[in-house]
């Protein structure tokens, strides 16, 4: 579907782009663009979510919930796993790494809403938001809203059941026949050779 590769041309991007914090390229622009790919991502997953549990409920009162349609949402599911992920490690950086984005922000900060303006007439002094802890509250928004639309995927996910062998036991707890030749490198573990090769 287009909306799953577009999530993963998104995820990529924002991905490439938290390589640069810290870097020489990093800048009060590419925070910006941090922030506006994140904001891209958690709506194209909310949008994604929407439209994939609704054919997958459509389906199912059809009683014919296809594969395909199963596969689009693993894909979405692992998608999202990455982007939470990636969100929690733009927060480490942000968090770590702090920039100066008043420059980039002087329109914003003015106050806009009635509440700030009242605030700044009662104590008589510029109110000044701190990005970087309203940045820092909006990746935490955004972590929790990926993992509900992550548990609400999972509930529609078809679950492994494991493996089953031919005495209906499942394939972890057979016994490995061992062959001689690894009985012995495993008494000479000490002088075998590394098997990471």
């Amino acid at each position: 579907m287009n909306l799953i590769l577009d999530i993963n041309a998104h995820v990529a991007l924002f991905r490439d782009m938290l390589i640069h914090v810290g870097q020489s390229k990093d800048n009060p622009e590419l925070r910006e663009k941090i922030r506006k790919y994140r904001h891209i991502c958690v709506d194209e997953c909310r949008h994604a979510v929407d439209v994939m549990t609704d054919l997958v409920k459509s389906a199912s009162d059809d009683d014919g919930c296809s594969l395909h349609d199963n596969s689009h949402l693993v894909s979405l599911y692992n998608l999202m796993q990455i982007f939470s992920r990636e969100l929690i490690k733009s927060y480490r950086l942000i968090q770590v790494m702090p920039m100066d984005m008043s420059k980039l922000h002087e329109n914003r900060s003015r106050p806009t809403n009635f509440g700030n303006v009242l605030g700044q007439l009662l104590l008589c002094k510029q109110i000044n938001p701190d990005f970087r802890q309203e940045e820092l509250c909006n990746i935490e928004n955004s972590v929790n809203v990926i993992e509900s639309l992550i548990a609400e995927v999972e509930s529609y996910i078809p679950q492994p059941q494991g493996l089953i062998g031919d005495e209906g036991k499942s394939l972890s707890y057979l016994p490995c026949k061992e062959t001689a030749h690894v009985k012995r490198n495993r008494l000479f573990c000490c002088i075998s050779r590394p098997k990471y090769k």
